[in-house]
């Protein structure tokens, strides 16, 4: 339902309905959130929240680019509070036209002179509008209107001004005729009398709505008896926001801590809620071709490394800068550098040390007497449906992990297939697959068969050695899951590797497709290592 019929409804349902003030998109959130039906656009609050005077200080411009944030994060009609129109019948026209422009339900005109001052202050000493001129006023909205349950709403200020009972249904009629949707009869007094009386002579000639902010008091009954159509309340979220923000304020100068107003404010996770953030998370999910928001890293780094005793007494290795870089942080760079922010590292020694901003870290307890799985296994909720495992101690070219990402295959391994020998004395991981490799084709077809350390398999020379890089998405992400589960429950699981992981998928008919690449990474696993890697960095660009 279009928000100015939402609101044409609230007027004539025959209830006593009731709306809230907001000032900004947030507010006019919190309100719908709350249950109200509608808002109302306070011109006391949207010019406080900009610290300006309720004078018209702030220009009508000004005014409608606030109700289009609010207007934006909800659903329910907004009925401005528009002054007097902020001119004469030509600025009220084009008034109405940005109003629904935005889709902004109505607007309430009051019929005070242009620029206005609040009705609070020195009301008797305002002067009134002409009645023709304001009847104009109202007759050149409703001309200009183009939905036809867009609603004027004549605000009627004799009481305010000084005038009586008789005057404020003079104009009331006079607005009637003129075309206005409802009539606002205004009052300063404490008690609802004037109100009240005007109520039973206007005897439900068209709907009638009321601002209690003087006569808060009254109960809610009585506006019903007297068959008032709609409730304003006209300032309170703004007023709210004012004691909240001071109460803060003062708190934070004079502690000079946080500490006693953390737990007594907002969240910034529910900021991050009525800003509509999953909102766009989900949205890249589909729009975002760029980036990878389904995309997750996972970086075993539990263990303090082999032979490196002095660099690691006080830190992991992914933590041994390397060029100037640390390890790790080279390897989140690249990941970042794919889209890929969601990257978690397990870490075991020297877990306190682990620092590197963009990401999260979990901790495998018991990394001394436990591998690889067994700290996968600490990351089992970082497993996306688009993951990347990876060895903390690996450095690599970018284009290697770019390639990774674009290959369209559920379960994805990284082999080199340079010369064994190249590999200066390291056998781990060697890797036999279907196919050797095949330079001439792009993208070669082939899967994995067999991981292991040293020895032969299958009677024939491994093709090449896996280099510590795992990709699962979509299908093969539950592949993995389902191999992972199988291991945890066989005996000795405590000391598997990935290795055992890649090997189990194969046993269940899922053989992960091979990436060859000749080349062009290394891991560290001692000082000799440690030593290349500087080179390797600065030379390779890892």
């Amino acid at each position: 339902m279009k928000k100015t019929t939402q609101l044409k409804n609230l007027l004539l349902c025959g209830e006593t309905e009731f709306i809230l003030e907001a000032h900004n998109g947030l507010s006019a959130k919190i309100v719908e959130e709350a249950g109200f039906k509608g808002i109302w656009g306070s011109g006391l609050a949207l010019s406080a929240q900009h610290a300006v005077r309720d004078n018209n200080e702030l220009s009508w411009t000004q005014v409608v680019e606030a109700l289009e944030f609010m207007s934006d994060a909800t659903s329910i009609p907004i009925l401005l509070d528009g002054d007097t129109g902020y001119g004469d019948f030509n600025n009220m026209r084009r008034l109405v036209c940005k109003l629904e422009q935005r889709d902004i339900a109505g607007v309430c005109i009051e019929d005070k002179l242009f620029p206005k001052t609040n009705s609070f202050i020195q009301g008797e000493q305002q002067e009134l509008e002409d009645i023709d001129t304001f009847c104009g006023k109202i007759q050149a909205g409703k001309d200009a209107q183009q939905h036809d349950d867009f609603c004027i709403v004549a605000r009627v200020e004799a009481f305010i001004a000084g005038w009586g009972l008789e005057e404020a249904l003079r104009r009331g009629e006079a607005y009637r005729r003129a075309g206005a949707d409802a009539i606002l009869i205004h009052s300063k007094l404490s008690r609802p009398d004037e109100v009240l009386e005007f109520s039973r002579e206007w005897d439900n000639r068209c709907p009638l709505v009321i601002v209690p902010t003087k006569y808060y008091s009254t109960p809610t009954e009585v506006f019903r008896d007297h068959d008032v159509s709609l409730v304003i309340w006209a300032n309170h979220m703004i007023r709210s926001n004012i004691t909240a923000m001071q109460a803060t304020a003062r708190a934070i100068h004079d502690s000079e801590s946080l500490l006693d107003v953390e737990g007594q404010v907002a969240t910034v996770s529910e900021i991050f809620r009525l800003q509509g953030a999953d909102e766009l998370l989900e949205a890249e999910k589909i729009y975002a071709r760029s980036a990878r928001p389904d995309a997750s890293a996972i970086i075993l780094a539990a263990s303090r490394g082999q032979g490196m005793d002095e660099l690691t007494r006080d830190r992991p290795k992914v933590m041994i800068p390397v060029a100037g870089k640390t390890v790790l942080r080279r390897q989140v760079d690249k990941f970042k550098a794919q889209g890929i922010n969601n990257i978690t590292v397990v870490a075991g020694y020297r877990s306190e040390a682990i620092n590197e901003q963009g990401t999260a870290v979990v901790v495998n307890e018991d990394w001394q007497s436990s591998d690889e799985l067994a700290s996968l296994g600490c990351a089992l909720d970082a497993i996306s449906d688009d993951t990347v495992l990876i060895y903390g101690d690996l450095l690599f070219r970018t284009y290697i992990l770019n390639n990774l990402m674009d290959w369209d295959a559920d379960l994805l391994v990284v082999v080199d297939s340079s010369p064994l020998e190249l590999a200066q004395g390291n056998s781990n991981d060697l890797a036999w697959c279907s196919a050797p490799d095949d330079r001439a084709m792009y993208q070669q077809r082939v899967s994995v068969e067999q991981i292991r350390s040293q020895g032969g398999w299958g009677g024939r020379a491994a093709d090449g050695r896996w280099i510590g890089m795992l990709r699962a998405r979509a299908a093969g992400r539950d592949q993995l899951l389902e191999a992972l589960g199988q291991l945890r429950n066989e005996e000795g699981f405590t000391r598997f590797g990935v290795p055992e992981l890649i090997n189990r998928l194969v046993e269940n008919g899922h053989s992960p497709q091979v990436q060859y690449i000749s080349g062009h990474w290394m891991d560290i696993n001692n000082l000799e290592d440690l030593q290349r890697a500087g080179d390797f960095a600065r030379s390779q660009g890892s």
